[in-house]
């Protein structure tokens, strides 16, 4: 039996559109994924990025809660240092309410844009200790009482709502912190292909079920995967030097939106970041996702699927649900 599929959305920008249009593209999609029987979508948080419209990810996640019936939704995911934990806590209370049982929660301590832009938003640090301590009082803010374990200020929407927490990393310090928390792990492998392998066994090893925070009894690793499935592969490979221009510039140090895909042959657009990435027909691609699950023992994939066109972004999750059933 094939592991869960999910989707990553960072409600992309194309050029010649606008935020508006991409995250009404971005609902769109979000239909489909729920019809077509994905596990969860999660958007991601990032600012001061031309290309990307999900930064207020909890409002996004109210959207696509509204457009869908079943589908799990979350963030992938609210960079802590920017927010204020009791806010969070009473965001996500608020759509847990709201939705039910729909609404997942990672957490990650990078802060999704530049240095500068970081310090115009933090509030809270990101520090190891500081981030499970933050962690602890969002469980209470969560728990039966909804009181922070760490202070005596209470949350009552979010009290009783149990929203999962996951952790999110991309290296060995982050996967030994969800183990240590007992938390499920959402692995970065899409654009940190470098210590997939030793981040999941350090997760694994440092994995404590009985500690304050642990949620769940089983280490759980999710972990992402760029893909774009077309009709052949030739045009599969084509869609994709979208993304390969994004990280291509990117290493520029340039910020703009999607680009239309050009000749799969075009020199620079092989960035070594997006080394995990299952890329073809349908045939080939599931090959590809098989041969990492079997590599990584990946509990759940989180698929990432940038295109120009938002029609071959959905071409693209249809042909990867049906190929993966």
């Amino acid at each position: 039996m094939r592991v869960p599929l999910s989707i990553l959305d960072l409600v992309s920008i194309s050029e010649g559109s606008s935020a508006r249009e991409a995250i009404a593209d971005a609902m769109s999609a979000a239909r489909l994924a729920d019809r077509l029987g994905y596990a969860r979508i999660w958007y991601a948080e990032h600012h001061n990025t031309e290309s990307i419209a999900s930064s207020a990810t909890s409002l996004v996640i109210a959207e696509a809660a509204h457009a869908t019936e079943r589908i799990r939704l979350g963030a992938g995911g609210v960079m802590l240092p920017n927010h204020a934990p009791l806010m969070v806590a009473e965001q996500y209370g608020t759509l847990a309410n709201v939705h039910g049982d729909r609404i997942d929660l990672g957490l990650g301590r990078a802060p999704g844009t530049d240095m500068m832009t970081a310090q115009a938003l933090s509030r809270s640090s990101a520090e190891p200790q500081a981030f499970a301590q933050n962690i602890y009082d969002l469980q209470g803010w969560f728990g039966p009482e909804g009181t922070g374990h760490s202070t005596p200020i209470a949350s009552v929407v979010s009290a009783g709502t149990d929203v999962p927490i996951w952790v999110l990393g991309s290296t060995v310090n982050g996967a030994s912190i969800a183990g240590q928390l007992g938390l499920p792990f959402s692995l970065a492998s899409h654009f940190a292909p470098d210590q997939i392998d030793d981040a999941i066994r350090v997760y694994r090893e440092s994995f404590t079920a009985d500690a304050p925070t642990a949620q769940i009894e089983q280490p759980y690793v999710m972990a992402g995967v760029n893909v774009m499935v077309a009709d052949s592969d030739a045009e599969a490979e084509r869609q994709f030097t979208t993304v390969g221009q994004m990280f291509a510039g990117m290493a520029r140090g340039e910020r703009g939106r999607l680009r239309p895909p050009v000749d799969a042959g075009t020199p620079g657009l092989d960035s070594p970041m997006l080394a995990v990435k299952a890329i073809g027909s349908p045939a080939r691609a599931v090959r590809q996702l098989e041969e990492f699950v079997e590599r990584t023992g990946a509990d759940e994939l989180i698929t990432v699927t940038y295109a120009f066109e938002p029609s071959v972004r959905e071409r693209s999750i249809e042909l990867l649900a049906q190929a993966w059933d």
